[in-house]
């Protein structure tokens, strides 16, 4: 069984070399051969694979779904201008696109040291194999993708690559015994869903506590809860015929309640060691709701405390209202992770030098490839180095626990 090893780097956090960005949300075009390759022979077929159809457009397939590729997830190497939602073929994609050899080429172009990757077909938190009609192959399916990261994606380029597993969402108990699996093979996150309730699944706030077997082996195995935006399968909508531009750009907001969520959960006092990343979010929003839950808590604790309901919102189910500290809570507890966010920057003293990671999200369209490490070094050249280094990498070698390879001499762009 391969275990993960990450090269001990010889440069030590007080060089403050900037010249590399640790990505802490990247993205994996998964290769059409992953599931074929790992699954018994007999189960080939029914695997995750790739078939072309009458039009020569290649499909993915599984369980009945035939499902492309979108083209907004592959666009690395090419302009804006051609950017486009069309499903994209293999053979149109730039090979960082599916291959971690050719990935960390594209990594030292841009100035990624490390990158922590979601999974594309699985979807971000694998609802893929949580909406299967067999779940029990269906776990089969995402036992191979966490190894297949382990050992082929992670293990091409050691000390390159922070991997992140996936769990059977509908299983708390299976759950765990991955978790604990895949944490023996050196792996410190996974993939959860920013709100489970789009998902057919119970909430944090679970009167049944659905969920504390998973945190509770969280909290054990100092496994970071990394939360993706759109991991709920939804993109929010103003009104019914709001601009898709609108939306989009309010997208955010799907973060900023996961963060509210679980700051007035009780989930940090019963696992004081999870933390949660809350990736592709951007930060420039927290500074006011951090504010803003602070005034509620202020103002409305007394009666929320005697149980009382206001219309049809329930009032149980919450952290101490007595103790409850929010900025101590978000200190201690919660990541913000930015691609290009100027404002937020400006607000970092609110949020806190701690709080903050990059990421890149190679290769979907909103991505700063291969520009990443000049656009944030433009955003960030104002602060202290040490803050700068925190923000670039230190605080995901910190979260993540995560020791990178030796920065490698930087190719000519």
């Amino acid at each position: 069984m391969t275990t993960l090893e990450t090269p001990r780097s010889t440069t030590a956090p007080a060089a403050l070399d900037l010249d590399w960005l640790i990505s802490v949300d990247d993205h994996i075009l998964e290769p059409p051969n992953l599931w074929i390759d790992r699954v018994p022979a007999k189960d080939r077929d029914r695997a995750p694979h790739m078939e072309t159809d009458a039009n020569g457009r290649e499909m993915w397939v599984y369980d009945g779904k035939r499902l492309p590729t979108s083209g907004l997830s592959a666009v690395a190497g090419k302009s804006k201008e051609e950017f486009s939602p069309e499903p994209l073929p293999y053979s149109e994609m730039r090979p960082g696109c599916y291959d971690a050899r050719s990935r960390v080429e594209d990594m030292d172009r841009a100035g990624i040291l490390a990158s922590l990757c979601f999974p594309t077909l699985p979807r971000f938190c694998g609802q893929l194999f949580m909406e299967a009609s067999d779940r029990e192959f269906g776990l089969v399916c995402l036992k191979a993708y966490n190894d297949w990261l382990v050992e082929e994606w992670c293990g091409a380029a050691p000390g390159r690559y922070i991997p992140l597993m996936l769990i059977p969402l509908w299983d708390p108990a299976l759950a765990v015994t991955e978790l604990e699996r895949m944490a023996a093979r050196g792996v410190t996150t996974f993939a959860f869903s920013e709100n489970p309730a789009p998902l057919g699944l119970p909430t944090i706030h679970d009167k049944d506590r659905y969920w504390d077997p998973v945190m509770s082996a969280a909290d054990d195995l100092g496994m970071v809860v990394s939360m993706h935006v759109g991991s709920s399968s939804q993109v929010p909508k103003i009104a019914p015929d709001a601009p898709f531009m609108a939306n989009l750009t309010w997208g955010a907001m799907r973060t900023s309640g996961t963060m509210l969520s679980w700051l007035f959960s009780d989930m940090f006092e019963k696992f004081p060691n999870v933390k949660i990343a809350l990736s592709e979010g951007e930060i420039g929003w927290m500074p006011y709701y951090l504010e803003r839950a602070e005034q509620v808590l202020d103002k409305q604790r007394h009666w929320v405390k005697k149980g009382a309901r206001f219309q049809d919102h329930t009032t149980g189910g919450t952290a101490n209202l007595d103790t409850l500290d929010i900025r101590k809570t978000f200190r201690e507890h919660i990541f913000g992770c930015f691609i290009d966010d100027e404002h937020g920057i400006a607000s970092i003293d609110a949020i806190g030098e701690d709080n903050i990671m990059c990421e890149t999200d190679y290769p979907h369209s909103d991505s700063t490839w291969p520009d990443c490490i000049g656009l944030v070094r433009r955003r960030i050249e104002h602060l202290p180095e040490e803050v700068q280094y925190k923000l670039l990498r230190g605080n995901a070698e910190r979260l993540y626990r995560f020791t990178p390879a030796q920065p490698p001499a930087r190719p000519h762009a």
